[in-house]
């Protein structure tokens, strides 16, 4: 251990960081306890522990119904951004390099504008006529794919900048690799951490949207945080369930890419 470590500065870094850690795990911690106590109301500790409430939850069609549902336009909206967004990327940066200014301002557009905006003006163009998407999948994928691409973009471009596009395209043309080859077999296999960084992060963002999948299909297109939304009348138990089933599902799908996305030399 350093004398850095030692000295008051380590402390005060340590005292920071385990602060902030207990200010976001405190929460986290007493919805947990909610969500297995039988009763807690007027008494410091719950009076007994159940799973009746996770039993209820995942036993409930209309809560896998919703869950199945999130999945379904989260997973598509992160498909259509990849096979989108990665020929983009590869493009701009190996012949057009100069136009990767004017993508960095594109890119971000759509934080510029707020979902509340944006879900008015989609109401208007595609509630009636001969592209009426309101009320289905279709519309909440669309909105999804607008969203993930800031994620999407910066992360792969961080990657491409880093890995050096044209001398690794150069290098394997060189060794009678075709374009498209280089792309597929040498560049690809280099962007994937910063893919899989970028599909995490986005799908942890998009799994738990609200404003769009309550405003553009509500209770027609049932997606989990509105299906949430429209039980927080019910016991605090059961939604304290589902938050806490929410929250495990995200870590354990974090934890599985990790494992999946370490080195094999490692």
């Amino acid at each position: 251990m350093s004398r850095a470590e030692l000295g008051p500065v380590g402390v005060y870094h340590r005292v920071v960081v385990y602060l902030l850690f207990a200010i976001l795990l405190l929460p986290l911690l007493g919805t947990l306890i909610y969500s297995i106590a039988s009763s807690w109301s007027a008494t410091i500790l719950p009076s007994g522990f159940t799973v009746k409430w996770y039993v209820e939850l995942w036993s409930d069609p209309r809560f896998l119904h919703s869950f199945g549902q999130s999945l379904l336009v989260c997973v598509g909206s992160l498909i259509l951004s990849v096979v989108l967004i990665l020929p983009l990327l590869f493009v701009v940066h190996y012949h057009f390099p100069k136009l990767d200014a004017l993508m960095n301002i594109l890119i971000l557009l759509p934080f510029a504008v707020p979902p509340v905006v944006s879900s008015v003006g989609l109401l208007q163009l595609y509630g009636s006529g001969p592209f009426a998407m309101v009320g289905t999948p279709w519309i909440l994928i669309g909105c999804y794919f607008t969203v993930a691409l800031p994620f999407m973009y910066r992360a792969i471009t961080n990657n491409l900048q880093a890995i050096n596009l044209r001398d690794l395209m150069d290098a394997a043309q060189l060794l009678g690799a075709s374009t498209f080859q280089a792309a597929i077999l040498v560049v690809l296999p280099n962007l994937r951490k910063g893919l899989m960084v970028a599909l995490l992060l986005s799908f942890s963002f998009l799994f738990g949207e609200f404003v769009f999948a309550n405003i553009l299909v509500g209770t027609r297109y049932e997606t989990l945080q509105v299906y949430l939304n429209n039980m927080r009348n019910s016991s605090g138990h059961f939604t304290s369930a589902l938050v806490i089933s929410y929250f495990f599902f995200v870590l354990v799908l974090t934890w599985a890419a990790n494992i999946l996305n370490k080195d094999k030399s490692q």
